[in-house]
C-alpha cells in the first residue's frame, strides 16, 4: 500500500503579535505559525524578522506579513525580504499588506481632512489620522512609518 501522506502547509505570520487575530480565510487549512519579537502574544517562535536567516531554511509555503514592514529603516527590508526567500519552500509565495500611506495622503488633501478628523469606523471604534501617529509613538521603541511602500520606493528596493 503506498503511502499518501501529505505534510500541511505551513504559513508563517511575521509580526502577527497573536493567534488571536485572524489570518485572511485563504490560509484556513494552512498550519498557522506565529512569529513575533514580542513573546507577551505567546508566538510559536520568537524571533526579530531581521534574524529570519537564523531559522532552518524553506520551511513554510507561505509567508504572512501584515503591517510589520513598514516598522524597518529602508535599508533593513532588503535583509528582511532576504529572510523570508531563506525560510520560504521554493513552491512558497509571500504576501505582504502594509499601509498605503500615499492613498492616505491623497484622501486627506481631497477630502480636507484634518487630523482630527474621523477616518473611518472600524469595529474597534473611530480612528482618526491623530490616533494613527500616537499608536506608532508609543511602541517600544517608538516607530515612525519608516518604509512606506510606494510604487518609486519598490522599484528602488527589487
Amino acid at each position: 500500500m503506498e503511502n499518501t501522506y501529505t505534510m500541511p502547509l505551513r504559513v508563517l505570520n511575521v509580526g502577527g503579535n497573536s493567534k488571536a487575530i485572524p489570518l485572511p480565510p485563504q490560509y484556513t487549512e494552512f498550519e498557522h505559525v506565529l512569529l513575533d519579537i514580542d513573546p507577551a502574544g505567546n508566538p510559536d517562535v520568537v524571533c526579530d524578522a531581521r534574524q529570519l536567516h537564523t531559522l532552518n531554511p524553506a520551511e513554510y509555503d507561505a509567508i504572512y506579513c501584515s503591517h510589520n514592514l513598514e516598522h524597518y529603516y529602508a535599508h533593513e527590508v532588503p535583509h528582511v525580504l532576504a529572510g523570508f526567500r531563506h525560510v520560504l519552500r521554493d513552491s512558497g509565495f509571500v504576501h505582504i499588506r502594509v499601509p498605503d500611506l500615499q492613498a492616505l495622503m491623497q484622501t486627506l488633501s481631497e477630502k480636507q481632512l484634518d487630523l482630527t478628523d474621523l477616518l473611518y469606523q472600524s469595529p474597534a471604534g473611530p480612528l482618526r489620522l491623530w490616533m494613527y501617529c500616537m499608536v506608532m509613538a508609543r511602541k517600544s521603541p517608538p516607530v515612525v512609518r519608516i518604509f512606506s511602500p510606494t510604487k518609486l520606493a519598490l522599484r528602488q528596493h527589487p
